[in-house]
């Protein structure tokens, strides 16, 4: 492969298998299911790079019995791992963490009872989900947290989630749904804006309340989210491909999990095939980049969002510093989305 010297990513998201216990309405990964002995494995993530972040997803993670190898690779790249699941796992998830004291952990879970379960596709979900995040939290588990997805069926039920992670002393993460390849998805579509982005808007002013930094940081992640339902561009660039990373399944590098078909879908390697440097520093890779730089999509997802935040953090810091002192003197936020501020 021809090389070009470009500058190591931060974050990365490995796609560990497209196997999935949930029948999920926003997501069709379950629908196609990879085969266990075509995975990735934990010796083909050695040539990584040293990283702040890594994200395990899925599918569904914990369906791989292999996971605490994984993991253990991993920890050789990164001090930080997050583990996205269901939660469906409850016991593999808790002897995991016994194992991986510090490892994060974010259930996903699209609503109180009855609405995560029809939204999810599995009777019970929502209780195994919770029970796993009592279970962790009794155990002394610090990073763990409630992950949902905001479609046209949700926003309300968001906010009741938010009350309850808030009074458990737990992480909140959100997204809204998404069309790709990755979810197998081209219906996703939020039609109740108005409805969705009043939603979000209430969230924001809530987080911007609290005392904890982080959570002013989510308020202006949150105002992205905001400004994607509603059409926008997006509010710092996509640097895909460059600041961060996904693996597939098959070993394919991806700039993102947002890439369709009938926009374009493009690997920069295989890493059965060329060590990770080789791949980042290919033509191959060069071609990726300057693809993402033309995206007509406009995703704002927390996987290419994230780190675009740390490295232009002036941008969301000058935000929700002026925010939260609003909030202080009970005055509302500015929640007028700046589209693609630099």
């Amino acid at each position: 492969m021809i090389t070009t010297k470009t500058p190591n990513p931060t974050d990365a998201s490995i796609i560990l298998t497209y196997r999935c216990p949930m029948r999920c309405q926003m997501c069709n990964i379950w629908k196609y299911p990879t085969n266990r002995s075509e995975e990735i494995q934990a010796k083909d993530l050695t040539s990584l790079p040293k990283l702040k972040f890594i994200n395990l997803t899925g599918g569904e993670p914990f369906i791989r019995e292999d996971l605490d190898t994984i993991v253990e690779e991993c920890y050789n790249h990164t001090d930080r791992i997050v583990i996205s699941t269901s939660g469906w796992f409850e016991d593999r998830v808790i002897e995991l963490a016994k194992k991986f004291p510090n490892i994060g952990i974010r259930i996903s879970i699209e609503g109180l009872s009855e609405k995560n379960d029809e939204l999810r596709g599995h009777d019970g979900g929502f209780d195994k989900g919770l029970r796993t995040l009592l279970s962790l939290k009794k155990m002394g588990v610090k990073d763990i947290g409630f992950g949902c997805t905001v479609s046209n069926h949700n926003s309300k039920d968001m906010l009741s989630l938010y009350q309850l992670s808030l009074s458990m002393g737990m992480e909140f993460a959100t997204a809204a749904f998404h069309n790709s390849y990755y979810f197998h998805k081209e219906d996703n579509l939020i039609s109740n804006k108005e409805e969705v982005c009043n939603d979000f808007r209430q969230l924001i002013e809530w987080q911007l309340e609290e005392n904890n930094p982080k959570s002013w940081f989510r308020a202006w992640f949150n105002m992205g989210l905001i400004n994607y339902i509603e059409g926008g561009r997006r509010m710092l660039p996509c640097e895909a491909g460059s600041a961060n990373f996904f693996i597939d399944p098959w070993g394919e590098v991806y700039p993102c999990n947002g890439m369709e078909d009938k926009f374009w879908k493009l690997s920069m390697g295989n890493i059965h095939q060329h060590s990770f440097n080789e791949i980042w520093e290919s033509e191959q890779a060069a071609i990726v980049r300057e693809k993402v730089r033309n995206c007509p999509k406009n995703c704002w997802m927390v996987g290419t969002a994230s780190p675009v935040m740390h490295k232009y953090i002036k941008y969301p810091l000058k935000w929700a510093l002026q925010n939260k002192l609003r909030s202080i003197r009970g005055l509302k936020p500015c929640i007028e989305p700046k589209q693609h501020i630099i």
